[in-house]
């Protein structure tokens, strides 16, 4: 120890006597005595501080690309020195993110991960518990003593560190982690790979898995040193789309003719290896073209150009991060410079780093002269390099006659086999953009010198033009009537460059933009359509248009919108012509872009594609457009090889996976294609082999899916947790064999937990929920017993039985929730005890500990901040009285009080967290609608004859069980129909009538009001708990477990009379509020009596004996039965006796030619009768009756007495008969 003491004693944190600097200071009494405090250290054992400095400022992360990650270095005796990597794990390293205050620990590197130290190496062995604050409390060799060298110093990579774990691959002995020797980790073991056909892409599938940018060079010979272990991967072929270098073709595992002289290395853009400021080019128009000047002792110089070509351009712009290579000129074509000439016959193989590691002639070495400075032009430029290539008399130089140079000497080309495709190269080659069009018949004017190419004959991924196949030079049967022209989009043509398409694989397939005032913006769908669309395909020389999708199909533009309202006849040379609102005026926004699909994009109109709902164009949902509607794709059968066809279709690389089951979300539209099967040759879906369009048996939930290499998306996809409210909570599911499938939650701890939320980037793992807490998976459970270290990358690195191999249902499916998935510590929620994870009992996380809510006040606004909290959706219901059973943990919450706004049920108003006062028969539920269980699930009628009618059976406790019929009346029943979306209740049935149920018995009391939603929310004794056996079993008839049976009474026929219904096995009348002819209709049609003549009220056909149960019956006529209108009430209401509804009908139906018949003879009567009463008024009055009365005796009326004849006027009878009053009066209706 030291003795040499300070004036006072800093002691670490947490100590008793405190670390404050306020001892230091005298600051009140707190000074402590310096023997006091040097006795109390040495009795406690207490490491004395070094000096005044803080904790957090005697441990740094250096070299990396953040505070956050990097070599560890720690303060000793005022000098920084490293820490050896021997038992250096992620414990350590946890400690070492604590400290600093940088989250959690994702990796514990070795090997001078991120560079050698030059200092001291101050710790050796260190042996952390994860518990100390500091790493200088960890267990370690004495200060300085070690057996170790800087190859050994260790690093950390926190996750504040906004870098990715690289998983199984390092770049080590480099100067960070960004650049040197490439290793993997296979077997649980590090090895290096062979540099045997390692080139750029291999490179850059590196770069890329370690997000280090891109790849500046591939060296290989050992280049960042020799490896000592194992040779694992010998002659990889990446293609360049790969997520991770264990997806590139290449030897098995360890089987190479490899030595360590040939490991390969990579040297990645983020590698912030300074070497740009070591070469420059100047005298040019941008940093990336220019005359090539190198730095060396201190003075510029330029690069003399003997043997100077395109390999060494590369390098030189592949160095400055100017893109590729256009051309490498020489002969000072960027000016002669005027310092030392440093390098000569420079050569370079193309995966040099940096221009100085080329082979070249020793610095200042050489026998030229400025005449023959190198210079060089970059993709990134923002110039071309005509090179031997010109466009000549158009309006600029991206326009105009194809000219090439051949012997220095300027001639033109024919137009014989001229097309798109070879202008596409010429445009390409000058940096002018796409062709446009490929003029012939010397459209710019007629050339005078000689006609240097004929029969030009591109594939369209030449470089220059010269590259493509022609007759030899100077050799063609052409004149100059047949030179050749180009029109590029870059040549500002008014028609041919005031619009694009974009956002497509082809240029003639995109979402339309056009420029006006220099900028280029959007055209909105508002009236767009197939003509519009012509005019566009047209003016950019593609052919026809084969569709006009609106709605952003290609995309949502930035810039501004344009053009709205287009109205094209179809005969305009561009878009520009065709009637439209003036240019900026528009009411639309970006979701409504056009597009355009036309004939030259090679896409038939049935193969049109997207990924929709996803992170990018090239991961999502899969829709096809078919007879102008988008729908989905059935996931059976779905596989890899359909999913990469779609990924080849659409330009997104290869396909990483293939995942079913709504994966990216559920469509609504059509269901288009099922059953696909490629065979992975087609150029579209629309090739493979299918069912016929439309024709499937499966719903949205099936929707198919797939990611694509260009998705950005890397190995992450191989992991996922779903069916939980965010991407970061859920079901944990793995791919494996090209599925994907679930894992056991068999010895399932925070450990594996951590190595998941890290694996996908979520932070930090909160809870391991148990049970299927996310749902029940229903494909493979491709692992158990899986035990992880914490130390693992992924999860497939961490020790578990073989795949496939478990004893495990899907009831012990494993889930995760960590820290990213938006469901914080404090604010954790869940649903328990019910039929999925969006319905159940509501418990909290508070304290670490879960407890239940109180349903005092709980209501559909409660319930809904829940559901939307969990991502289920809208509340269906929200349950109390134990709904779901009882919880037996605390009760966190009670009086919630929620606006509908909150984001979680926490930021609801409630009573302080465990005041309540309440038991848990009154603990709160929800049901809400992703719940995958519709509500009428969780209630069902039973032993009837339909599903309308029966024994009703609720389920809790995952079991089904009855209801007790005590108190049992038709509300209840009324509330059980609604429920079950079965009408109304006929009747409420008592004494198990359907028979008795063999379940638990589970509800008793039931009452309700009758405004429930579902039986669950009305009263009753708590779950189980009731005095009853199973003779006592309820039950229910609804309306529409058949027709509502019906009848007319006390009328005169059975089609005429008081209307009559069935209820609670007791005939009850009809109120007559809202009674008229179209209900009258529907009660005629029922009964067979044909139409309706008249809908009397008031009681017409005298009062029922019973209630009058029906009130505002409301029928549109169309209705076969009573039970299809609506009704406004079910029960005795406001209608007493007196209001009883009746009908007339016309009478018995038969079949409709019976009807028909006798229709026409009751026609054929009444002008009989017209013409007999006609006859008689006729006879009357010549007899002396002017009035013409007519007397029912002598109209053969039955049961008239005689009259006098004498009696002109005669008095009505005082007591008619009333069937013949009734006649009478239904004489006058008629």
């Amino acid at each position: 120890m030291n003795m040499a003491f300070p004036g006072c004693l800093l002691l670490p944190a947490g100590h008793p006597l405190g670390r404050s600097s306020a001892a230091c200071t005298g600051a009140g009494n707190t000074k402590i005595p310096i023997l006091l405090a040097w006795f109390w250290a040495s009795m406690t054992g207490l490491p004395m501080a070094d000096s005044g400095i803080p904790e957090l400022t005697q441990l740094q992360l250096v070299n990396g690309p953040s505070r956050c990650a990097g070599r560890v270095e720690v303060l000793h005796n005022q000098q920084w020195g490293t820490v050896c990597d021997d038992n250096w794990d992620l414990t350590e390293a946890r400690v070492v993110c604590r400290q600093l205050g940088c989250g959690t620990a994702l990796s514990a590197p070795r090997e001078s991960r991120f560079g050698q130290g030059t200092d001291r190496i101050w710790l050796h062995e260190v042996n952390c518990t994860g518990t100390e604050a500091a790493l200088s409390e960890c267990r370690a060799r004495p200060w300085g003593e070690h057996k170790c060298n800087h190859v050994e110093d260790a690093g950390v990579v926190c996750s504040d560190s906004n870098i990715p774990d690289p998983g199984p691959l390092q770049l080590v002995n480099g100067p960070n982690r960004c650049a040197g020797r490439v290793e993997v980790l296979h077997n649980h073991q590090w090895g290096t790979v062979c540099d045997d056909g390692w080139d750029l892409t291999d490179a850059g599938v590196v770069c890329r898995q370690l997000g280090c940018g891109t790849a500046l060079s591939a060296p290989g010979e050992a280049h960042f040193g020799r490896g000592s272990d194992t040779i694992w991967l010998d002659e990889v072929n990446c293609t360049g789309t790969e997520a991770a270098l264990a997806e590139c073709r290449a030897r098995p595992w360890g089987k190479n003719n490899c030595h360590h002289g040939e490991d390969a290395g990579v040297v990645c853009s983020d590698s912030g290896i300074s070497v740009v400021t070591q070469l420059r080019l100047v005298n040019g128009p941008s940093r990336c073209a220019g005359r090539v000047e190198v730095l060396h002792n201190q003075q510029w110089g330029t690069v003399c150009d003997d043997s100077w070509d395109l390999t060494e351009a590369r390098v030189v712009c592949r160095q400055l991060g100017c893109g590729t290579a256009l051309s490498a000129p020489r002969g000072s074509r960027f000016g002669q410079g005027n310092d030392r000439i440093w390098l000569h016959k420079v050569n370079c193989t193309g995966t040099e780093a940096i221009l100085s590691e080329c082979r070249a002639r020793p610095w200042g070495e050489h026998n030229c002269n400025h005449v023959e400075d190198a210079g060089v032009v970059c993709s990134d430029s923002n110039i071309p390099d005509p090179g031997p290539l010109q466009l000549v008399n158009g309006p600029n130089r991206c326009a105009g006659r194809v000219e090439v140079l051949h012997n220095h000497q300027w001639g033109t080309v024919c137009d014989d086999g001229w097309d798109l495709t070879d202008a596409g190269v010429v445009c390409r080659q000058l940096g002018c953009g796409t062709a446009l069009s490929a003029l012939a018949g010397a459209h710019f004017g007629r050339g005078s010198d000689t006609i240097w190419m004929d029969d030009i004959n591109c594939t369209g991924t030449e470089a220059a033009l010269a590259d493509c196949r022609a007759r030899p030079w100077g050799n063609n049967n052409c004149h100059h009537g047949e030179d050749a022209g180009v029109v590029c989009s870059d040549s500002a043509l008014p028609h041919l460059a005031q619009v694009r398409l974009l956002n497509s694989p082809s240029r003639c397939a995109g979402r339309v933009e056009v420029i006006r005032n220099q900028q280029w913006g959007t055209v909105c769908d508002d009236g767009w359509d197939l003509q519009d669309a012509g005019v566009v395909c047209r003016q950019l020389g593609c052919g026809t248009a084969l569709s006009a999708p609106g709605g952003a199909r290609f995309g949502q533009g930035s810039g501004p919108i344009l053009l709205d309202e287009v109205n094209c006849t179809g005969t305009e040379a561009a878009l520009s012509e065709c009637r439209a609102k003036p240019w900026g005026d528009h009411n639309c926004h970006h979701r409504e872009d056009v597009g355009v699909v036309c004939s030259g994009t090679g896409i038939s109109q049935v193969a049109q594609l997207r990924l929709v709902n996803g992170p990018s164009r090239c991961a999502g949902r899969v829709e096809v457009l078919h007879n102008q509607q988008w729908g989905t794709v059935c996931d059976d059968n779905w596989d890899i090889i359909d999913a990469g066809i779609v990924c080849r279709q659409l330009g997104c690389g290869t396909a990483l996976s293939a995942p079913g089951a709504g994966r990216f979300g559920q469509g609504s539209d059509l269901i288009w294609l099922d059953d696909v099967q490629c065979k992975g040759t087609e150029i579209a879906l629309s090739e493979c082999r299918a069912r016929p369009w439309g024709d499937n048996n499966c719903h949205h939930r099936e929707d198919a899916s797939v990611v694509c290499s260009d998705t950005s998306i890397s190995e992450v996809t191989q992991l996922r947790l779903v069916n939980g409210s965010s991407r970061c909570a859920g079901r944990v599911e793995v791919f494996h064999n090209k599925k994907w499938g679930t894992v056991c939650n068999d010895s399932w701890d925070l450990q594996d937990a951590r190595v998941v939320c890290r694996q996908l980037g979520c932070g930090t793992a909160l809870s391991t929920p148990t049970g299927a807490h996310f749902g029940r998976g229903s494909d493979h459970i491709w692992l158990g017993n899986v035990n992880c270290t914490g130390t693992e990358a992924a999860l497939s690195q961490c020790r578990a039985r073989p795949w496939g191999d478990s004893n495990c249902t899907h009831e012990e499916d494993a889930s995760v929730v960590c820290s990213d998935s938006g469901i914080s510590e404090q604010t954790s929620l869940r649903l328990v005890n019910g039929p999925s994870r969006c319905a159940g009992r509501v418990e909290v996380l508070h304290n670490q500990q879960w407890g239940t809510v109180c349903d005092d006040s709980w209501n559909l606004q409660d319930a809904d901040v829940v559901c939307r909290q969990l991502g289920c959706g809208l509340a269906s219901t929200a349950p109390g009285a134990a709904h779901f059973g009882r919880g037996t943990d605390s009760i966190w919450l009670d009086d919630v009080h929620c606006t509908g706004t909150e984001a979680v049920l926490t930021d609801c108003r409630a009573r302080p967290w465990g005041e309540n006062n309440c038991h848990h028969g009154e603990d709160a539920g929800v049901v809400c609608s992703d719940s995958s269980v519709p509500e009428r699930a969780s209630i069902r009628l039973v032993d009837g004859s339909s599903r309308c009618a029966g024994r009703v059976e609720v389920f809790h406790n995952q079991q089904w069980g009855t209801v007790c019929h005590d108190s049992w009346d038709i509300t209840d029943a009324g509330v059980v129909c609604r429920e079950l979306g079965c009408g109304m209740a006929l009747s409420a049935l008592a004494g198990a009538h359907f028979g008795q149920g063999s379940d638990p018995i589970w509800l008793d009391d039931v009452q309700c009001t009758g405004t429930e939603a579902a039986l669950a929310e009305c009263r009753a004794l708590p779950w189980g708990d009731n005095n009853c056996h199973h003779g006592e079993d309820a039950g229910v008839v609804c309306s529409d477990q058949g027709q509502l049976s019906l009848r007319l009474t006390s009328g005169p026929s059975p089609c005429s009379g008081r209307v009559e219904v069935l209820i609670n096995n007791t005939w009850s009348a009809v109120c007559d509020a809202g009674w008229g002819l179209p209900e009258a209709g529907v009660v005629c049609k029922q009964l067979g009596c044909g139409t309706a003549l008249s809908a009397p009220e008031v009681a017409q056909f005298g009062h029922g004996a019973g209630d009058v149960w029906l009130e505002g019956v409301s029928c549109s006529g169309q209705e076969s039965h009573i039970s299809e209108c609506q009704l406004s009430r079910l029960g005795p209401g406001l209608c007493g006796h007196g209001s009883e509804a009746s009908v007339v009908c016309a009478g018995q139906a038969g079949s409709g030619l019976l009807l028909s018949l006798l229709l026409g003879l009751g026609a054929v009567v009444v002008l009989i009768f017209v013409a007999l009463l006609c006859w008689r008024m006729r006879r009357d009055g010549a007899a002396g009756n002017p009035l013409g009365h007519v007397h029912l005796k002598e109209l053969g009326a039955p049961g008239t007495p005689p009259r006098s004849q004498g009696a002109a006027n005669p008095e009505p009878s005082e007591e008619p008969d009333s069937q013949m009053t009734w006649l009478v009066r239904e004489d006058v209706v008629l």
